[in-house]
């Protein structure tokens, strides 16, 4: 019995060695492949760490930046006579359909004269200034082509021109800060949807004024037969060919002062802010207290046009239509279209206009006074950019002085010519194809030029992340 207990005590003895050496194996192992699971885990976070680094090191690197400009030596040559026929005829264009033509100055800057293009953005900016001045000039005197109106609408103005310069202010920071091929991508997205966009509304007001054709001659071969009674009265379409009313009248009655007044001190507001902001430290909070001044000046004058909208006190009489309804949201909308445009102009040392046109041709604006609307308020937000720029010392005076002058005579001659074609044609809608053509070629030559810097810098393996703001002088 003795011998038996002995026994059951020494087996036991071992299954209890045996159950903690398992124990202690099976600790060992759990404990490894813990360590294992967490060494593989934080590989993998080491991992994702490891490319969110190398993003935010891509977009951002502090003291960083690839900006050098490029100021080539005015001396005369082939390129500047290149430049200066591809500028005279971008201006023309883009005097005509109201956009400023900066989708044509830009390129021709960039790969003629050679500028970097953030200069070419400044510089076209100028160019932009000068035909919008020109042309408007030009239209001042001239009527609404179907009613008793200035060709230029002073109420549409007055709601779009502030936000236009609000978002000029904007773009123009932005211009600093993002990186080409940032902006290479924003502008073909662009480009291409307002380009087609303005060609379907082309197609549609040739269709309108091909009918309209054929009702004035059939009306006038009724007329020709007819021996009794009083003929049938004809009105053209706000769309169709320019009336008598288009006639050049004196200039103090042809000009809504109140209307110029209040955009006149919304340009003499900013530009008052951007030479305080010449005497402040960059970054500094004097220096964000005064660009947010520019919001109140801008939504004051724009929030005073809403309401008399809104309440009938006022209307787009350009439209043909007495009484207009307009809702809050669409005027909200409006308001952010202008801002956009002008943070795209801005941006991209463009006209509002290529925004703005389109835009007020959905709103059943004839295409000449949509036109001369948008280059109204292009000649406000362009000269104010222009501003900036010289401030930011971004383009060498000489170039710019001898471009925009180039750009006025060629804003003068293409409004005489295009006004002379029109007339003689009857059809308002080659000022929307060209609208649509410049767009579109703005597209091709600005895409393509972004490209091709996006693609040489990879190659060069050079920074193209954003640039500070708080850096610049």
């Amino acid at each position: 019995m003795a011998l038996v207990k002995v026994k059951r005590r020494v087996v036991a003895a071992w299954v209890i060695c045996l159950g903690l050496v398992m124990i202690s194996q099976v600790g060992g192992a759990e404990r490894l492949l813990r360590a294992i699971v967490q060494q593989s885990s934080f590989g993998k976070e080491e991992e994702e760490e490891g490319f969110m680094v190398n993003m935010v090191h891509f977009l951002w690197q502090s003291g960083k930046s690839s900006y050098h400009h490029v100021w080539p030596e005015m001396k005369f040559g082939w390129r500047l006579v290149v430049g200066s026929i591809i500028g005279f005829f971008g201006a023309a264009l883009g005097s005509v359909g109201g956009v400023g033509g900066g989708g044509i100055f830009v390129p021709m800057l960039t790969l003629i004269i050679g500028f970097d293009p953030k200069s070419s953005t400044a510089i076209s900016k100028c160019m932009i200034m000068g035909a919008a001045a020109s042309t408007v000039y030009f239209n001042l005197r001239l009527r609404h082509p179907t009613l008793d109106l200035p060709i230029i609408d002073y109420d549409l103005a007055v709601l779009f021109q502030p936000m236009l310069m609000l978002g000029i202010s904007i773009g123009v920071a932005f211009n600093v800060i993002f990186a080409d091929w940032m902006v290479t991508v924003l502008l073909i997205t662009l480009f291409v949807g307002t380009s087609a966009k303005a060609l379907f509304k082309g197609i549609e007001t040739w269709k309108k004024e091909t009918l309209m054709k054929q009702e004035t001659a059939k009306l006038l071969e009724s007329e020709s037969k007819s021996t009794d009674g009083p003929g049938m009265e004809y009105k053209r379409l706000p769309t169709g060919p320019a009336a008598s009313s288009d006639d050049e009248v004196p200039l103090i009655e042809n000009i809504y002062w109140k209307e110029l007044f209040l955009l006149m001190f919304v340009w003499v507001a900013f530009l008052m802010v951007q030479i305080v902001k010449t005497y402040t430290t960059t970054c500094s909070i004097a220096y964000w207290i005064l660009n947010l001044l520019q919001v109140p000046i801008a939504v004051s004058v724009s929030l005073y046009e809403a309401i008399c909208l809104y309440r009938g006190k006022r209307v787009i009489a350009s439209t043909g239509k007495e009484v207009t309804n307009w809702r809050v949201h669409l005027l909200f909308i409006y308001c952010c279209c202008g801002i956009v445009a002008g943070v795209v102009g801005g941006l991209l040392g463009l006209g509002g206009g290529f925004i703005l046109g389109p835009l007020f041709l959905e709103l059943g604006i004839p295409p000449q006074v949509a036109s001369a609307t948008s280059t109204f308020a292009m000649a406000f937000s362009a000269s104010m950019s222009v501003v900036q720029y010289y401030l930011l010392k971004r383009f060498p005076v000489p170039y710019a002085a001898y471009f925009v002058l180039i750009a006025t005579f060629a804003a003068l001659i293409g409004q005489h010519v295009v006004r002379k074609v029109i007339k003689l044609l009857g059809r308002a809608s080659l000022i929307i194809f060209i609208l649509a053509l410049t767009i579109f070629v703005s597209a091709i030559s600005l895409g393509g030029v972004g490209i091709a810097n996006m693609v040489e810098k990879m190659e060069h393996n050079e920074y193209m992340g954003f640039e500070s703001l708080c850096h610049q002088t």
